[in-house]
């Protein structure tokens, strides 16, 4: 489906691979599914080109939804395929995600596995050879596809910008549709790094069993300004109780206890389940 000058797309909105098209020949940016091989082969034909026209694919990191039918292209008709070279060990096989996917919706779930089914996703290959690439370089591939580095849904993940097709390809960094919730809006997709939200409640313990790991601490940002002696109230809402990034919520509003009673002012961090104290500590 071409999309815009020199832009074609391949798969649906859940899994594709995106074509771009130039006098120098075609840069394919991802590879979706092994299933996807013949709507590749067909929408070459419909751009009047064949898969001999590929110059080169450049993956957004190596998940098993976006390196499909790569390592057919590489193999049967030399295609260089290129990766951020913290993810060439994921794409080639070597090493594992965690496979906490996170909160799931039956339905979108289920749309998502049935589609990934049918296109193949059990029949993903490792890769037996990359080409590594890093943020800020630009390939000699047609469209002169800029590398941009977005590590987070995978510690390779890149955002590939094409001039020439006016796009940025974002892979998995950002999605406008959770596949496996169905949620709309712009957010991060789903990742097999990402462990699950934390409950409401926790059972105390020295760290949150639903994070898995010791709290957390906020990405960086600009100072904050001092904050104030802690007032008595409830322990789990008192301000000197820890609470980590994985567990608050910044809101520009008074936190409130449950009898109403207003704590402090702006810009405070509401707990999205009780943070917990070492023992010990008062």
């Amino acid at each position: 489906m071409q999309l815009a000058p020199h832009l074609h797309r391949i798969g649906n909105d859940i899994v594709a691979a995106y074509l771009v098209d130039t006098d120098e020949g075609v840069t394919v940016i991802d590879a979706g599914l092994p299933g996807h091989w013949s709507e590749l082969r067909a929408e070459l034909a419909a751009m009047g080109r064949s898969v001999g026209d590929v110059r080169g694919l450049v993956l957004t990191h190596g998940d098993s939804d976006h390196i499909g039918f790569a390592e057919r292209l590489r193999s049967e008709h030399d295609v260089p395929v290129h990766i951020h070279e913290a993810d060439a060990a994921r794409a080639r096989g070597e090493v594992k995600a965690d496979n906490s996917w996170g909160p799931m919706k039956l339905g979108p779930t289920a749309g998502f596995m049935a589609y990934g089914m049918r296109k193949g996703m059990l029949r993903s290959k490792p890769l037996k050879e990359v080409v590594t690439v890093r943020d800020g370089q630009v390939l000699d591939l047609p469209g002169a596809p800029r590398i941009i580095g977005m590590p987070g849904h995978s510690p390779g993940s890149v955002a590939v910008h094409v001039p020439v097709a006016g796009a940025v390809f974002v892979g998995d960094a950002l999605t406008t549709r959770h596949v496996l919730t169905g949620r709309q809006g712009p957010q991060p997709a789903p990742s097999p790094t990402t462990r699950p939200r934390p409950s409401r409640r926790c059972a105390a313990s020295r760290t949150c069993p639903c994070s898995g790991s010791s709290p957390a601490t906020a990405p960086p940002g600009p100072a904050a300004s001092p904050r104030p002696s802690a007032p008595s109230g409830p322990r789990h809402l008192r301000r000197d109780a820890p609470v980590t990034w994985r567990h608050a919520r910044l809101h520009l509003r008074p936190l409130v206890t449950r009898r109403g009673r207003r704590i402090t002012g702006t810009a405070t961090a509401t707990p999205r389940c009780r943070p917990h104290r070492a023992r010990g500590t008062s």
